[in-house]
């Protein structure tokens, strides 16, 4: 099984409240950070989550930001993306959710 370095992806806790997104986020990485972002929104430990250090992404990291977004209001808690890619930003305006991505 050969290993891709490039396809990884990781969170990063850098501050209170505040989570940093390093990698790719695609089909072959979500599945890994869905379930620890979500943790760390459920237990309040992510308010803000930085997208600065995605390289990539894809319909898949599109869907995760929205499912985080899902957790958070579940769990009756606020979630903020910043430095979104302007490559999430074009599939949000192409699937029409760009609002719910959206810094404001």
């Amino acid at each position: 099984m050969s290993h891709q370095v490039q396809q990884a992806a990781a969170l990063e806790t850098t501050a209170e409240g505040r989570v940093r997104v390093v990698g790719s986020l695609g089909f072959s990485t979500v599945n890994a950070l869905l379930p620890q972002g979500s943790d760390l929104i459920g237990r309040g430990q992510a308010s803000i989550i930085d997208l600065a250090g995605v390289t990539d992404s894809d319909s898949a990291g599109l869907a995760l930001l929205i499912e985080w977004l899902s957790v958070a209001q579940q769990a009756g808690r606020s979630l903020r993306y910043d430095n979104v890619p302007s490559q999430l930003h074009q599939l949000a305006r192409l699937s029409e959710v760009e609002e719910l991505i959206a810094v404001g």
